[in-house]
């Protein structure tokens, strides 16, 4: 497979972990959230007829759509294929995912007694996801692979609310209505998603990311007292595999820090707050990921390629910056608009001339 430039043999060396780690970089990398995917015709004509969650569990299929943008983008990391839901699926809850609604819940999760009838998940239950891991690696020789799980607020949102919600109603209800419940939940979904980041780890992906949908709907009080000790669960959950940790939700402007201080190693941040202003409030303890709109990838390649430029620029007052988008890749995106703006990222960063 064709390398990003700069590309060590090794990808623990690798520009995306080097940057993770707030040390010097050939280029700022580059990589894209929803990459593997959407707006690839490539993707759809190998996803046709197959459902979301089967595709997520053929090891030789995520191995593909996972490569997919590294070979058409050559973007500087590959992100695991998988859906927010599928520990959940692969622990045994009743979950399904229905094209243009979402992850849709059976059962919703909403008493002591439901948290206590949820499964946990064992190593066992996902040596798929370790499989398609050890290909994908196996393909992407320097290049390194960021694996990926949901955090547990989000999950727990879906659970209790049974499906995508807009206000959060029961989940709020439940977390101040009956708390120990509420955090016997999100210490269950804990334990998940640690076990499913960690499958990822020990088989190869040379970091991880926990992605909260749903966090930025609420306070920083809230967040501190009933999200930010079972994230960071989550998170150290790969503690010891040397492997950086990104943590990323949308509209979360408030809780940067908050979610810095979960144990991460990168904040990724949307497209809502600059990335100086970012520096800013998380310090020097942090790198940053982001933060380019993804709805600006429709606009005229001028304006596009100057907002690109500002976000480079802005991303210097950072320890360590990865370009991302401020949240992912929408479907009618032209393909050929994120290959442009990987060249233009590699060209513009370019520290080695």
């Amino acid at each position: 497979m064709t390398q990003p430039p700069g590309a060590p043999a090794d990808p623990k060396d690798s520009n995306l972990v080097r940057a993770a780690r707030g040390l010097p970089t050939t280029h700022t990398p580059v990589w894209f959230m929803r990459q593997a995917g959407r707006s690839l015709p490539e993707y759809r004509q190998v996803r046709a007829d197959v459902p979301m969650l089967q595709a997520c569990r053929t090891p030789e299929l995520v191995c593909e759509i996972t490569l997919q943008p590294v070979r058409r983008h050559k973007v500087d990391a590959a992100i695991f294929f998988s859906d927010i839901v599928v520990p959940l699926a692969a622990a045994g809850v009743e979950v399904d995912i229905k094209p243009g609604v979402g992850p849709v819940v059976a059962s919703p999760v909403r008493t002591k007694a439901d948290v206590d009838a949820l499964p946990e998940l064992d190593a066992d239950d996902i040596t798929d996801i370790a499989e398609s891991v050890r290909l994908i690696t196996a393909e992407l020789g320097g290049t390194p692979l960021i694996g990926f799980a949901g955090a547990p607020f989000t999950l727990a949102s879906y659970l209790v609310e049974g499906g995508p919600s807009r206000n959060h109603e029961h989940t709020k209800a439940l977390m101040y209505g009956e708390p120990d419940v509420w955090n016997a939940l999100c210490a269950k979904l804990a334990r998940i998603s640690g076990t499913f980041l960690r499958t990822q780890a020990e088989a190869g992906a040379s970091a991880v990311q926990l992605f909260d949908s749903w966090v930025g709907a609420l306070s920083l009080r809230d967040y501190q007292r009933f999200v930010q000790p079972h994230s960071a669960a989550a998170l150290a959950a790969v503690d010891g595999l040397d492997v950086p940790r990104i943590h990323f939700g949308v509209g979360t402007g408030e809780l940067l820090v908050a979610m810095g201080e979960a144990g991460a190693d990168v904040v990724g941040v949307d497209f809502r707050v600059p990335l100086d202003e970012a520096a800013r409030r998380v310090g020097a303890s942090f790198s940053l990921q982001g933060n380019l709109d993804p709805a600006l990838l429709f606009a005229p390649w001028e304006p596009l390629a100057q907002q690109v430029e500002e976000i480079l620029t802005a991303g210097r007052a950072a320890r360590g910056h990865i370009f991302n988008l401020g949240h992912g890749v929408l479907p009618d995106t032209d393909p050929g608009v994120l290959t442009a703006v990987v060249e233009l990222v590699h060209e513009k960063s370019n520290r080695q001339g």
